[in-house]
């Protein structure tokens, strides 16, 4: 029984109008992105003595930490030593380093503005997920810290789907299923490229809110399917998600 899972509100449900919006977590709901940047670029430095570019880091983001390490890797070859043979091993230490650094840094992650307000003001028109790569953990802790229970009808976690990060759908597919809602639906708030490509292979519409990615609209060009759908912030895109819960189609 996953702790969040409960369907409420069976009588709206049985009237068919019921729609769902998924959150992922890591720089939509909460800033952590920076932090990570950082753990993760501290890392990459301390390991294989590679300065990793902010731009490169957000465009990976939603992978899980071993992978991402691999890619960056991978894309800096040219940087690596000679000496290094085994990608995979150094790969390995990143990620277990950018989580010690990370978890020493002891951030207390705070909502962005908008937040709060959009995820009670929606309580009763729409049912909500949550879905992150980061860690059961980190998930209650930022749920419980900021939202209180019985919040989210849905709360998927990284530990959960170790080793099928996005663009991989599977999350997506889960809370879709947990939520007991068609594709049709639901919709994702997303800020990372390969998120969106990942609620794309799921087949649920999504939208891009930026926050604080550094990223321009540009770069969801190729897996957006209208700029319309690319908001700056949170507060931007409040009364879009409250229409949406309350059309009576999606």
């Amino acid at each position: 029984m996953h702790k969040y899972t409960h369907i409420a509100w069976p009588c709206c449900l049985a009237l068919g109008v019921m729609k769902a919006i998924i959150f992922d977590m890591d720089g939509v709901l909460v800033d952590t992105m920076p932090s990570h940047f950082q753990a993760m670029r501290t890392a990459v430095a301390e390991i294989a003595k590679i300065d990793l570019k902010e731009r490169t880091f957000y465009m990976l983001e939603g992978m899980p930490i071993m992978e991402m390490a691999r890619k960056i890797l991978d894309l800096e070859a040219n940087e690596i030593s000679k000496g290094v043979t085994n990608l995979g091993t150094l790969a390995e230490k990143i990620s277990m380093r950018k989580k010690e650094i990370f978890m020493e840094m002891k951030q207390i992650p705070e909502p962005f503005s908008g937040v709060k307000e959009l995820i009670f003001e929606c309580r009763r028109s729409c049912l909500k997920a949550v879905v992150t790569g980061s860690s059961k953990q980190e998930l209650d802790t930022i749920i419980e810290n900021n939202f209180g229970p019985n919040v989210f009808n849905v709360a998927i976690n990284g530990d959960e789907f170790e080793g099928k990060g996005k663009p991989n759908p599977a999350a997506y597919l889960a809370a879709l299923s947990r939520l007991g809602v068609p594709s049709t639906n639901a919709l994702i708030v997303e800020n990372a490229p390969l998120g969106v490509q990942a609620a794309r292979r799921a087949g649920v519409k999504c939208i891009v809110v930026l926050n604080s990615s550094p990223l321009p609209a540009s770069d969801f060009s190729e897996s957006i399917e209208n700029e319309n759908y690319i908001f700056k912030d949170m507060d931007a895109v409040k009364g879009f998600l409250k229409k949406w819960c309350a059309a009576d189609e999606s």
